[in-house]
């Protein structure tokens, strides 16, 4: 096994000849790693769909696409992110000059999930590239072929005293997290998160952590009923609903719900055949410990469509649940698979009620016509982020950031926001040798308070 300790000193030495500062480097070695992902793409594409039984499309649309677009977006952009900024300088420290100058954190650590895990391990690190860092990537242990992919690939493309792979299992996370980082980004359950925080604070060490949680889904009265439903089976069962901003559980107004629960269910058919465990364009479970904590989940309330599995293929049938009660083990916990539990309400305020005593979510969707019940909802609830009349689609536009609040993690990234996460912004005041202001010296005049009260305002 690769020592963790010597990796991370090879790195700092590294970091402190100030090489990955320089601007060019970092562009240059984007451009690399662009190159990479291009010369790689039949291989990703293979392990995606060993791992995950990804077709071809929802691997390049959820993973490799949006790579390459975070690429090219900080090759782009990079110069004008580095760049010091002039900021304002108040009358008190006339005639000097502020700035902000962004710089990179030194060595990181990222550590990502096995549910998309090409793009949720490259595009933290294409972001700590960019603001100038060397890094240690820690790819899934459960999506073990697109792990040796990736090896492969930054092996291939960097030394590993900048830019360095760990594979392996849970032993691996505890030995990384044993070493100190100037930051660390994870992806992952918020158990998990809490670990990672736990150890990253003995050193005071910054943390990202984009975690997860129940996010809801509301679907009102006035509410385009045939659209929402096509929009939200695509967002539910994607990736056989192993996506962390998945709609986790939707309500249903009274009127509209079986209305609802028809289109769905079409939509299931239309996409996936009638018979979703022969499609070519749908998913599975990642493995059988997580196969049968769904299948347990399954036996919550009423099944409306689907329920059929299979578990030696790990195929979870789309399945839509009825009849769930708010004590039900399935409203307890993030399902983080292929089920969808749908309730009724007819006054909006009891939903805001019911999402405001639980835990914030990483996204809330919501569907309806009303522009004011909309910017009542956003107003009245708390999460991460989300859509109105849409569901997952937040996630593709880099000029969005992308985190969550609370128990759904803390941290933004994607576009310029990756930038930023990767970056201490160090402000700095500069003054020059003349127009040295004696009002701030010893011994005080009692004048120079009325003078000092109108410099404050």
């Amino acid at each position: 096994m690769q020592n963790a300790m010597d990796t991370v000193q090879k790195q700092r030495e590294f970091f402190l000849t100030h090489t990955t500062k320089d601007v060019s480097f970092r562009k240059r070695n984007l451009e690399k790693l662009l190159d990479g992902v291009t010369r790689y793409e039949s291989k990703i594409f293979d392990a995606l769909h060993a791992d995950l039984h990804k077709h071809k499309f929802e691997a390049y649309g959820t993973e490799i696409g949006m790579v390459r677009e975070e690429l090219k977006y900080q090759i782009k952009h990079i110069g004008k992110f580095a760049r010091p900024k002039r900021v304002m300088t108040d009358l008190l420290n006339f005639p000097g000059s502020g700035r902000i100058y962004p710089q990179p954190y030194g060595v990181v650590l990222i550590i990502a999930p096995w549910n998309y895990p090409f793009q949720l391990l490259m595009n933290p690190l294409i972001g700590a590239v960019a603001a100038g860092n060397c890094a240690v990537l820690k790819p899934a242990g459960y999506s073990g072929r697109t792990s040796a992919v990736i090896q492969e690939l930054i092996r291939e493309c960097f030394d590993d005293k900048y830019i360095a792979v760990f594979t392996g299992g849970r032993e691996v996370n505890q030995m990384l997290l044993e070493e100190r980082y100037d930051a660390v980004f994870f992806t992952g359950s918020p158990s998990l998160g809490k670990i990672v925080m736990e150890k990253a604070a003995r050193h005071v060490t910054p943390v990202i952590l984009e975690l997860g949680g129940k996010s809801p889904c509301i679907v009102d009265y006035d509410a385009d009923i045939d659209v929402s439903a096509r929009r939200i089976v695509f967002g539910k069962f994607l990736n056989a609903g192993q996506t962390c901003i998945a709609p986790d559980y939707c309500f249903a107004h009274k009127t509209i719900k079986t209305e609802l629960l028809e289109k769905m269910k079409a939509y299931i058919k239309e996409f996936y055949s009638d018979d979703p465990g022969s499609s070519e364009h749908y998913g599975r479970i990642i493995n059988a410990r997580r196969f049968e904590t769904l299948s347990d989940l399954m036996k919550c309330g009423t099944v409306y469509t689907g329920g059929g599995k299979d578990a030696r293929s790990l195929y979870i049938e789309p399945t839509i649940l009825t009849n769930i009660a708010p004590e039900d083990r399935i409203m307890q916990e993030e399902i983080f698979g292929p089920i969808l539990p749908v309730m009724e309400f007819e006054q909006l305020d009891d939903v805001i009620k019911f999402i405001n005593e639980r835990e914030r979510p990483l996204a809330l969707y919501y569907f309806s016509k009303s522009r004011g019940r909309r910017d009542k909802v956003i107003d009245q609830t708390t999460a991460g982020g989300g859509c109105i009349n849409d569901t997952m689609m937040h996630l593709s536009n880099p000029s969005l950031p992308f985190g969550g609040v609370g128990l759904s993690g803390m941290g933004r990234y994607h576009g310029k926001y990756s930038f930023e996460a990767f970056s201490h912004y160090r402000s700095v005041l500069i003054k020059p040798f003349y127009g040295d202001n004696p009002i701030r010296y010893a011994p005080y005049r009692d004048s120079w308070l009325a003078v000092l009260k109108k410099i404050f305002g």
